[in-house]
């Protein structure tokens, strides 16, 4: 049985009832999926003084287009809200096969609406969808809770998403996780599941994705396994997931060592993909639904003290974070971070970050011992860290205000430690050094979410591979700008990686095989989309939905009050240069604000404010959304 591919199911937890929303193939084109679709359920929905944990924010789970199809790599679910950490748009992606189950129970779309009187779980097994009660879910870890329910729904074979304590204690770095091991995670999306009262969303079900044109789609997914296979940083994602990448950037001295203060870490080969390998830490390759490269990891120790510690990953973030960041260098021990983490239903970034600015803190001398309970903080300190993530994960202690995020943290302190909190928009930075990547500074920038990777990702500036190269060519006219640390053109290159990571977003496909590797470009995307609708959608007007979308996100921010003031980068990446880079790196704001203008120009977005002028929003076809903005004084004059 085929399931109709647009029909988004609403719950409303306050009074238990369910619903039903189809859309036209008209819309689909319009928003492209998952991404497109929470983006504009989101801006409908919410208002600008919704409080992020009340009843009133949404939870929208959005399964690409094409997951649950033949497409490669198409497996991603956007989870969308109004964020507690920012108080702004929040976008989270997580892969696994819990997105393919939903589409399999015959749903592209799931909004989650009020709050439950108490803890409960939602069952999803196609028409029968059910609101359970989860007292005896509550306070178990996400491993427990995923096996509880996965054993309590045989023979049906499920998939679960779930919140760990971390979400049930609203701490703003709660994470989501899908399939146990995959985490949508940034933003405190998992403490607005958990103010819900909603511990789990189990889904199962046998319908088929419906697709127009299966020779045509058969084709181009063929196309596009061939080109991730002969794609080489494909090849290495598989051999060492996506820290096999450590060694070179430390290399390079743009491994973010010691809370950003230095580029270079002494032992980075022992937080590294390929120590994994060849110490044996490593135990299995996962994939995602769909994808061929199984860069996700299975890791298990198996002597000394952390013995018996097993966790999927860890990512590169998460290696560099703890490691790096933190000055550790047991493997051992971050992999035991690692694993408490996925437990508890944790953001690692976020995570690592507020403990490595709490170390600073503590070596700068401005904590009391009654501040830091006492707790022996130094770079390095495994047995402090370890504990910092129990506290932050059940509000203990200083882990109280840790839950609330580095730049809450910071303003509560002190004392000079806002210099070191490494934040934009009150979300922890990735750990990405933008100040030797002038293109990645300004996505950073000016991410609606915060400072991170996974909203434009222009690997293609570093001009490490050819095929980014001619990319950087395509979009600016000459390979001489595959330059990272030129800051010309950064805006073309920007603009082009948003709109073509918001389709791949709304699509379902994985930012690695697409921004990354450059395996699926959006050619490749254009006809698969085309075949499965049935309608010629040209790569031009699937760059253009992707620029209607990242348009809306930002005036979401502007609602909320948001100005050009909020697009920068951490004070530290402003200010301090990167010591490990020859020649010093830095990104003063002098440079951040010519990159901005030239950004906002491109966009069509007033110079003083940020804020989208009313010609392009009547241009993407968002009149509704200016008319709205107007009446609230949010849309720029025009200026001579």
């Amino acid at each position: 049985m085929a399931s109709h591919s647009s029909i988004v199911l609403h719950v409303d937890l306050s009074s238990g009832r369910t619903w039903r929303e189809s859309f036209s193939a008209e819309y689909l084109r319009h928003w492209l999926g998952s991404r497109g679709i929470n983006a504009h359920t989101l801006w409908e929905s919410v208002r600008s003084d919704t409080d992020p944990l009340g009843p009133d924010n949404i939870l929208a789970f959005g399964v690409g287009t094409l997951t649950g199809s033949p497409a490669p790599s198409s497996g991603r679910t956007t989870v969308t809200t109004k964020s507690p950490a920012t108080n702004l748009y929040l976008k989270t992606s997580a892969g696994g096969k819990w997105g393919a189950a939903l589409r399999s129970a015959g749903y592209s779309n799931l909004v989650i609406h009020g709050r439950a009187p108490g803890p409960v779980y939602i069952d999803i097994d196609e028409d029968r969808v059910e609101i359970l009660p989860a007292e005896h879910l509550w306070g178990h870890d996400v491993p427990e809770t995923t096996q509880m329910l996965s054993q309590a729904a045989a023979p049906r074979k499920v998939e679960v998403a779930c919140i760990g304590q971390a979400g049930e204690n609203l701490v703003k770095m709660a994470a989501i996780m899908m399939s146990t091991y995959s985490a949508a995670a940034r933003g405190g999306i998992g403490a607005v599941m958990g103010s819900k009262n909603l511990k789990a969303i189990v889904v199962s079900g046998q319908r088929r994705i419906s697709i127009a044109d299966p020779a045509r789609f058969k084709e181009w997914s063929r196309r596009a396994r061939e080109n991730i296979a002969n794609a080489p940083s494909a090849k290495v994602k598989t051999l060492y997931g996506t820290s096999g990448s450590i060694v070179a950037f430390n290399e390079l001295g743009l491994l973010p060592t010691y809370n950003f203060q230095r580029g270079f870490f002494e032992d980075a080969y022992l937080i590294s993909g390929q120590n994994l390998v060849e110490s044996g830490f490593l135990k299995k390759r996962h994939s995602c639904y769909s994808c061929p490269v199984a860069c996700h990891r299975y890791t298990e120790v198996d002597e000394g003290e952390f013995a018996g510690t097993r966790s999927g990953g860890p990512e590169l973030e998460t290696l560099a974070g703890f490691g790096a960041g933190c000055g550790i260098s047991d493997t051992a021990a971050i992999l035991k971070a690692n694993e408490l983490c996925n437990c508890y239903g944790l953001d690692t970034i976020s995570v690592a970050s507020v403990i490595q600015w709490l170390i600073e803190c503590s070596t700068r001398e401005v904590l009391t011992e009654q501040q830091i309970d006492g707790l022996d903080l130094h770079w390095g300190s495994v047995p402090a860290v370890l504990e910092l993530i129990h506290r932050i994960a059940h509000r203990r202690g200083i882990g109280d205000l840790l839950a609330e995020g580095v730049r809450h943290a910071a303003t509560t302190i002190g004392n000079g430690s806002e210099a070191w909190a490494i934040e934009v928009k009150g979300l922890e930075q990735s750990r990405v050094e933008t100040r030797a990547a002038k293109g990645y500074a300004l996505a950073f920038a000016v991410n609606p979410r915060g400072p991170d990777h996974l909203h434009a990702q222009p690997i293609a500036e570093f001009g490490l591979r050819e095929p980014g190269i001619q990319l950087i060519e395509r979009i600016t006219g000459s390979r001489e700008y595959a330059n990272p640390r030129l800051t010309d053109k950064r805006a073309e290159i920007v603009v082009f990686h948003e709109d073509w990571y918001a389709a791949a977003d709304s699509l379902g496909f994985c930012s690695f095989p697409t921004t990354a590797d450059f395996a699926i470009l959006p050619d490749v995307m254009a006809n698969l989309f085309s075949a499965f609708l049935g309608q010629e959608v040209s790569e031009a007007e699937l760059l253009a939905a992707g620029r209607r979308i990242v348009t809306l996100e930002k005036c979401f921010n502007v609602r909320q009050g948001a100005t050009r003031a909020d697009d920068r980068l951490p004070w530290r990446l402003m200010h301090e240069e990167n010591p490990d880079v020859p020649g010093g790196a830095i990104v003063p704001p002098a440079q951040l604000n010519q990159m901005l203008d030239e950004y906002y120009m491109l966009h069509g977005w007033d110079l003083e404010t940020s804020w989208p002028t009313r010609s392009t929003l009547d241009g993407l076809g968002l009149s509704d959304v200016a008319d709205e903005l107007e009446r609230i004084g949010r849309v720029p004059p025009a200026r001579q």
